[in-house]
Order: structure tokens, then sequence, then C-alpha cells
């Protein structure tokens, strides 16, 4: 059997470094997940593995166990003689995760060690600028670039005032136009693709992730349905997993990254421009509502920004600061916020303490 190109898929020097610090065990890189059981590719090929119990007693959350696009350490790097054992998780370049499913606020990694994000929309019904907000603030906090891939150009009448209202939310991303009736329609996605490199895509079902990833792949390995009628999509990837592209590096596809809530978002460099006008702003604490000397209404006033955009900077905010707490936890940072002129609750109760002795 021919040797695995490890370096193909994303093997750099940094994990190589790190790897020399487990003497006698070998490195793989997880290319799915069903369970407990992991699917890793070493330099040998394929195997089976599963994490041992001295890392699963050692782990503290769920996050610290193995992900797609993990590169672990195990005990072997073929599974002639039974199931390889993962020993460890090598420091993850990014990573992104999401809340566990059920009433529990653990959280779990849906992918790691991906280089480039796409973040999908269609140009027909799926466009939506507050939803590539959002993306764009999960893929920033991740670690990995986010690229912005507008699908189904062919559908589209009006291009140009799309991309220029994309222009006023999409700071510091590349926007790519993709088609998939042409051959030549994904042809800017190819470019941000190399031996090495790991790519993933995130964006609503149905906006043309899964023919993205199959015509990269030259073969449909993934179904794919287009958006219903109420613009929601279809679920059409059920499992993680990652392909090696033919063109040199891998792709990742995995139905967690639909899933992705705000907790996991970097707001910072989404709305570095109403960060940076909240500089000149009068007062350090401006709310951006009402103050006098406001540079953030003073843009709005003049055109400068939307006032959707500060609406949903507000939004995003707050669901950010309220994801993953309980309702009773929520009613608690409702409350904070409601008496934070006199102190928080505790102000609140000092007052009305004072008020009733009066």
């Amino acid at each position: 059997m021919s040797k695995i190109n490890m370096e193909n898929i994303g093997l750099s020097q940094r994990f190589l470094n790190e790897s020399t610090l487990y003497e006698g065990l070998y490195i793989g890189r997880v290319v799915s997940q069903s369970k407990n059981l992991y699917k890793v590719i070493t330099e040998k090929g394929e195997l089976t593995a599963e994490v041992s119990g001295k890392f699963r007693y050692a782990v503290k959350s769920a996050v610290d166990f193995p992900a797609v696009g993990d590169f672990v350490m195990l005990d072997r790097n073929d599974d002639s003689s039974g199931k390889a054992i993962i020993q460890h998780v090598l420091t993850r370049k990014s990573v992104f995760i999401r809340k566990a499913a059920g009433t529990s606020n653990e959280e779990q990694v849906v992918a790691a060690n991906i280089d480039t994000v796409f973040i999908c929309m269609s140009l027909n019904n799926d466009f939506n600028l507050r939803r590539v907000e959002r993306y764009l603030g999960i893929a920033w906090n991740s670690g990995a670039t986010p690229v912005i891939v507008l699908t189904k150009a062919d559908l589209c009448p009006n291009l140009s005032e799309k991309l220029a209202e994309l222009e006023t939310v999409a700071l510091g991303a590349d926007v790519l136009v993709t088609s998939s009736l042409s051959e030549n329609g994904i042809l800017p996605v190819k470019h941000y693709i190399a031996s090495g490199k790991t790519i993933a895509f995130i964006g609503s079902s149905g906006v043309g992730k899964s023919t993205l990833i199959n015509r990269l792949m030259g073969d449909d390995l993934i179904a794919t349905n287009g958006l219903r009628k109420d613009d929601k999509g279809r679920h059409t990837t059920t499992r993680r997993e990652m392909y090696i592209l033919p063109e040199g590096g891998v792709v990742i596809d995995t139905p967690g990254m639909r899933e992705i809530g705000i907790e996991s978002a970097d707001l910072r460099k989404t709305f570095a421009d109403i960060d940076e006008l909240a500089t000149k702003c009068k007062y350090r604490d401006c709310t951006h509502t009402k103050e006098p000397n406001c540079a953030v209404q003073a843009a709005i006033n003049s055109g400068l920004l939307s006032r959707d955009r500060l609406e949903n900077y507000f939004k995003l905010n707050k669901e950010a600061r309220y994801e993953g707490l309980n309702s009773r936890q929520i009613e608690h940072e409702k409350l904070s916020e409601m008496f934070k002129d006199v102190g928080g609750i505790k102000g609140a109760r000092k007052f009305i303490k004072a008020k009733t002795k009066r």
C-alpha cells in the first residue's frame, strides 16, 4: 500500500513539532466520527480508533474530545491488530464549537483546524445581510479565515446591487460569485484550495454547499436538495466527514456547522465599523440610542450606517450574552441590565429599602 501524503491533508510543521513530545506514538487526522468511534488517517491509510480510558478520565469537558479535523496521537498507525487508541489531541489552530443537544449547557467541537471557511448564501431567496453578519462573527471567532461565497448567480437579475449591499457588511472578507451551471462557475472557490489546506462550508441548508463540494470532488458524494418554499432548506448532510480533494487539500462537511450558536462569535471584527464609530462618541459608555453627540447615531442620520445593521449589532450582542444560560440566569441578566443605573440588582434592593424606610 502506498503511503498517504500527510502534508497534503494538513499536517504542517507546527503539528509535527508538537507530536515529538509524545515518543512512541503515531500522528493521524480524524476524518469522521460516529458516537465513540473515529475514522483516522495515518501515513499507512485509514483506521478505526477510540479514545483511551486514561484520556476519557482526564478530559474536563466534551470540547476536549477528538473531533473531525483534529490531529491526534495514536498507539499504532494501522488497525490490523485491533482498534487504534487515541492518547492525545494536538493543539488546535482553529475550532468551531456549538452547544450540545439537550438541556445541558455543555459545548462540543463540530470541526477543527480549518484554514478557510466559506460562508455560502444563494443569490435568490436566501440573500440576507443579517445572516451574513451572524456567520462572519462565528467564522472570525473560530480562528479560520472567512470567505463569502454567493451561489446561484444564474438566478440573480440584479447582481451588482446585491454586491453593493454586501460590501457594507463584508468587512475584511473576500466575496466570491459562483454558479453551478457552467464549467467555470466554481473557479473562484478553487483559488483558495491547495495542498495542505483545509476548507469548510457554512450557511443555510439548500444554498448549494453540497453541490459545491461535489463539484470540487468531481463526484456526487453528497446528496443535494434545494431550498424549501419557506426558504429554510432541507438537511442534506447527516454525518460529519472530511474528504480529500483531487486537486489537493481537504474539505470538511458536517451538519453541525449550521447549528453553531452566536455564543461562538467574534462580533468585534464583524462590526468593526460600529466599534470604530463608538470611539468617537462623547460618552465612553454610550448605548448608541439616545445620548447626545453619539457618533453611531450621527452615522445613521448621514446615511453612512444602516439602522438595520445597528439593530442586528444590538440583537447579536444580546444573544451572545444570554446564549447557554437557563431561564433563571437569563432573568437575572435582564434585571441586572434594567437596574444597571443604580448598581444592578443589589443596588436596586438597597434603593428600595432606603425608600421604604423613608
